[in-house]
């Protein structure tokens, strides 16, 4: 691809990115999924301490809302957009499925950076600040970028019924958070727990949150970053084949 092309795709992407935002993530999901979901698990721990630090529940709340909030609509717009015939528009478009897919995944990558600042600011109010705040915000925006990715990779089954994939990306989701160390430490997981959290990205980001707000951590750090790069390029590549091979049976 010509410099000048790369150009002109990434401004229509930013434009399908503009199209989420106003569309899909100023509405209900987002934050029922992305903001109250992980709060009402946190209380939930919370009020049901088992001799869990603060700090320890804080950094398992910042890792669910980049999680929940990065996947709270990527799954569904496809889907959304299919039901409402405004997909076949947008493949009408002079656009690659690279451009439609970077768009989507960029408006929730935004979103999942955004929200994270809601479980940074509760733990301020409690005294729990970041000791090392700029690693925190490259952590904060890799895993936005690889749960995004995740979210997309969900939305590929050729179905314009949004509910079908919704029911598909909670029965991942929520199995995810309580393998991935975010209210049990990995290491206190049976062996079997252990095994299917490395094979989990959530675990290496709570891994670095836990690390930025308390300096303890499971796996090195150099792991974990390289670890949610890994995931989010695997990621990347399977939607966007997968959905350039299903989007003619979308629409």
């Amino acid at each position: 691809m010509n410099p000048e092309s790369f150009i002109e795709q990434a401004k229509r992407a930013f434009a399908i990115t503009k199209k989420d935002i106003r569309i899909y993530y100023l509405k209900g999901p987002v934050i029922i999924f992305g903001l109250f979901m992980p709060l009402f698990l946190f209380l939930a721990f919370a009020v049901g301490n088992r001799g869990l630090s603060m700090p320890f529940l804080i950094s398992g709340l910042l890792a669910m809302t980049v999680f929940f909030t990065a996947t709270a609509v990527s799954p569904v717009i496809q889907p959304w957009e299919a039901q409402a015939r405004t997909l076949e528009r947008l493949i009408a478009c002079p656009i690659t499925m690279r451009t439609l897919i970077a768009g989507d995944m960029f408006a929730s990558v935004l979103f999942g950076i955004g929200i994270a600042a809601v479980p940074i600011g509760i733990g301020a109010l409690l005294g729990i600040v970041p000791l090392h705040p700029l690693l925190l915000l490259a952590g904060i925006i890799l895993a936005s970028v690889c749960f995004s990715a995740l979210g997309l990779l969900l939305s590929t089954p050729a179905t314009n019924v949004p509910s079908n994939i919704m029911m598909l990306s909670s029965l991942l989701k929520f199995p995810l958070v309580f393998i991935s160390g975010v209210f049990i430490p990995v290491e206190q997981l049976p062996f079997w727990g252990q095994v299917l959290a490395v094979c989990s990205p959530l675990t290496y980001f709570t891994d670095i949150a836990r690390y930025c707000i308390m300096e303890t951590n499971t796996f090195p750090l150099a792991v974990n970053f390289a670890a949610l790069a890994a995931f989010s390029v695997t990621f990347t590549l399977l939607a966007i084949r997968l959905h350039a091979r299903t989007v003619s049976r979308r629409i």
